[in-house]
């Protein structure tokens, strides 16, 4: 499986940057995140930024005056960052000392493994005592009346974790606080973001890139006017 989800986000560069252009997404998300372990913690020096995509995260945490090590499992994304030190791996076995970072984000990642309790016990492994831990995990998409936009939609398959399986793993290794993060969207943002080919894998995870993105812009094509979109966030520390 993780070879599979490799090869999806080695070609999902160029769309992935399309949908921060158009929504700034992703930089909202770890920028509300930096804030929270800040809140935390006061402040910290080191950040693994784990799954780092092609850093926007990353790029939000330097500017916070961390410094910044992006790993992702997919060389096409990392290679793409532009700040810090790069390392192309795997979260659920990080490649680094016991103790390495004072904080550890899963800035929209921790929920594409199957397996988050691994990562977050290795997040905890690499933390040193006091250390903070952060982590976003979608909800979804949702009309005016407050309805699931996919609750009706035919579709083959979820993300490997869902928010819920996220929130446990952290609990399992942390004393977590979480809550909601709900921004407001548009069907043509909803679009775009399943035109990634990693997103849209969510959906079709058997199909060819092109045929699953096809599937997705047609399962969307009707789709119209102002959603929100909400995501899971969740924070922890070690123990002292």
């Amino acid at each position: 499986m993780k070879a599979a989800v490799r090869a999806n986000f080695d070609e999902s560069v160029s769309a992935y940057d399309a949908y921060e252009r158009r929504t700034g997404r992703f930089t909202a998300l770890a920028r509300l995140l930096r804030a929270e372990m800040r809140r935390r913690t006061g402040g910290f020096d080191t950040i693994l930024d784990a799954g780092a995509g092609t850093g926007i995260s990353t790029r939000v945490f330097a500017d916070g005056g961390a410094r910044t090590v992006a790993l992702d499992l997919s060389h096409e994304m990392v290679r793409q960052v532009a700040v810090g030190q790069r390392v192309q791996g795997d979260f659920d076995s990080l490649p680094f000392t016991d103790g390495a970072f004072d904080a550890v984000a899963f800035t929209a990642s921790l929920f594409l493994t199957p397996e988050p309790a691994a990562a977050a016990r290795e997040a905890a492994r690499v933390l040193s005592p006091g250390g903070v831990v952060g982590a976003v995990a979608p909800l979804g998409w949702v009309r005016a009346d407050g309805t699931d936009v996919f609750a009706d939609l035919d579709r083959e398959s979820r993300s490997p974790a869902d928010a819920g399986a996220v929130r446990t793993a952290l609990e399992d290794a942390f004393a977590v606080e979480t809550g909601v993060w709900r921004f407001a969207t548009t069907a043509a943002d909803v679009r775009q973001f399943h035109s990634i080919p990693a997103m849209a894998a969510r959906l079709y995870p058997r199909l060819s890139t092109e045929a699953r993105i096809e599937r997705a812009d047609e399962l969307l094509a009707e789709l119209e006017g102002t959603l929100e979109q909400r995501w899971r966030w969740i924070v922890g520390v070690t123990e002292e």
